[in-house]
């Protein structure tokens, strides 16, 4: 059997990166992604604080070191001057995948009308898919059911692993060209 697929779990927050607050973001994704991904995976999870060279260099150490295929970020996408995840996010992607953000905005818009503020976006590193999550479980569990039918076919393009998700969860329409045989 192959080894896992590594996934990274960025949550970017001063408070939880000083112990001060109890990250709930971070665990929230670990958990949203056990019941989503069929394929054998594990997390690669750290927390650092609102620091844009510190966001740039956890997500080049996910994608460059560690190598996760997928790398998802929880807090830091509000309009707050200490909200920095998309601007170091762009400063380390390839190409921005603008798709991502304005769909799960449009989801959130349903319940809350501050989802406009947000600034969630997703973007490619080499074979690795960025994605910028809120902070806040309840929002990270629509946001993540959102996009993800669409991740197994984006990291696929961009020359990752094949991803399996579970189809009572979330249905995605990709067939992996070894599949496809």
């Amino acid at each position: 059997m192959s080894e896992k697929v590594k996934i990274g779990v960025l949550t970017i927050s001063d408070r939880a990166s000083r112990g001060e607050y109890e990250d709930r973001g971070g665990p929230a994704v670990i958990e949203e992604l056990k019941a989503i991904i069929l394929t054998p995976w594990e997390p690669v999870y750290l927390i650092v604080p609102d620091e844009k060279k510190e966001v740039e260099e956890a997500l080049k150490r996910l994608c460059d070191r560690e190598i996760c295929p997928l790398v998802i970020t929880t807090g830091g996408t509000g309009p707050a001057p200490r909200d920095i995840t998309p601007d170091a996010t762009a400063a380390v992607c390839d190409r921005i995948l603008e798709g991502f953000g304005e769909l799960m905005r449009a989801v959130s818009l349903k319940k809350v009308p501050t989802a406009i503020l947000s600034r969630q976006t997703a973007g490619t590193r080499g074979n690795s898919l960025i994605i910028n999550l809120p902070g806040k479980p309840s929002a990270i569990k629509e946001c993540l059911l959102a996009v993800f039918p669409a991740i197994p076919d984006c990291i696929d393009l961009i020359g990752g692993p094949y991803i399996e998700t579970n189809p009572e969860i979330v249905k995605s329409t990709h067939v992996h060209k070894e599949h496809n045989n």
